[in-house]
């Protein structure tokens, strides 16, 4: 029961953030802001502070990686402005005003914000807009932010703790679940670095998402080479860091969610039957989730499991391939104007 509910709650707010993508006005764009968030501040701050910083000792490497992720909703809050539109000045008005809050309270302020700014540049002669920005939308920024703060971290926090809790009462079952998720959830604007830090995960349920997206490295670069949905350039991006693919992703969702779904419950089994940990939030990343596993486990069991996990990619990946060998995709050339 404990599980179910954990990946109730945790799909309900995926669902929510699906439906804002396709119906919400310039929802895919504020995504892809929100994407672009998570790898200037999660991304960053996985490689510099837990690999450069913990597992290297170098206090520069972690400072930066702090200083990275403590700023998610600033980014957020001047990505998403900028992707719909809002000009450079504007949008970091609102982001330095969303100070200190997480991804998505800035997210939603930046966004809602967005709207409020074209409208006042609509309205408002030139020149005298800045002063009313200054003093309109600067503080309602921060009274968005502030205001969806502690409903945003009562979900999060209640989904983490349960995810926790489901784990320790039986960690095959929530690998299975978890992985799979976690690598869905890799490849969509959401981000897994984000949902991760932003959920608290750490211990077994950490490493499942670290470790499981490494079978997802190698399902999506064999979607993408032998489905011509990328080129050569996109094919090796989206195994290295699939989130920055997120548009092609959006654009195939079919083959690429359902198999990804299949090999990271796979591969999140395999973990869980190691009894990995990780302990540094925020890492649900192909890289740097794999580099940081070696800091808190054992490294020759750690390398077993990985290849583990890459076997599963491969093998689903090809299936996948078959499967999906006649599925009419939407490549590079047709989603960003791009020659192949």
């Amino acid at each position: 029961m404990t599980i179910l509910k954990g990946i109730a709650l945790l799909l309900l707010v995926l669902a929510l953030f699906t439906l804002f993508s396709y119906r919400a006005p310039y929802g895919m764009k504020a995504m892809g802001g929100l994407a672009s968030a998570a790898i200037a501040s999660f991304l960053v701050e996985a490689f510099q502070r837990y690999i450069g910083g913990d597992m290297l000792q170098i206090e520069l490497l972690r400072e930066v990686g702090v200083a990275a992720g403590s700023l998610p909703g600033v980014a957020a809050a001047i990505l998403v402005p900028l992707a719909l539109g809002v000009s450079p000045v504007y949008a970091v008005l609102i982001g330095l005003s969303c100070g200190g809050m997480g991804i998505l309270p800035g997210f939603f302020a930046g966004y809602i914000m967005s709207f409020v700014v074209k409208e006042i540049e609509k309205r408002i002669p030139e020149g005298l807009d800045l002063i009313v920005c200054i003093v309109v939308v600067a503080p309602l920024a921060r009274l968005v932010a502030v205001t969806t703060d502690p409903l945003v971290n009562a979900t999060l926090g209640t989904i983490g703790e349960i995810i926790t809790l489901a784990t320790n009462e039986s960690p095959v079952i929530m690998g299975l679940a978890l992985g799979g998720l976690i690598t869905v959830i890799s490849t969509s604007p959401l981000s897994s670095m984000a949902l991760t830090a932003m959920l608290g995960l750490t211990g077994l349920p950490m490493a499942i998402g670290a470790l499981a997206l490494i079978a997802s490295s190698f399902m999506n670069f064999l979607l993408f080479k032998k489905l011509n949905i990328g080129t050569k350039r996109e094919n090796i991006a989206v195994a290295i860091e699939p989130l920055t693919q997120a548009d092609l992703v959006s654009a195939n969702p079919l083959p690429i969610y359902s198999t990804n779904f299949v090999g990271g419950a796979l591969a999140g089994v395999i973990v869980a039957m190691f009894g990995f940990v990780n302990n540094a939030p925020g890492t649900a990343s192909p890289v740097p989730g794999l580099l940081v596993m070696y800091g808190f486990n054992d490294p020759i069991q750690v390398t077993i499991a990985a290849i583990l996990c890459s076997i599963v990619g491969i093998i689903v990946g090809y299936i996948a391939v078959y499967v999906f060998r006649n599925y009419k995709v939407h490549n590079v050339a047709e989603i960003r104007g791009e020659n192949k």
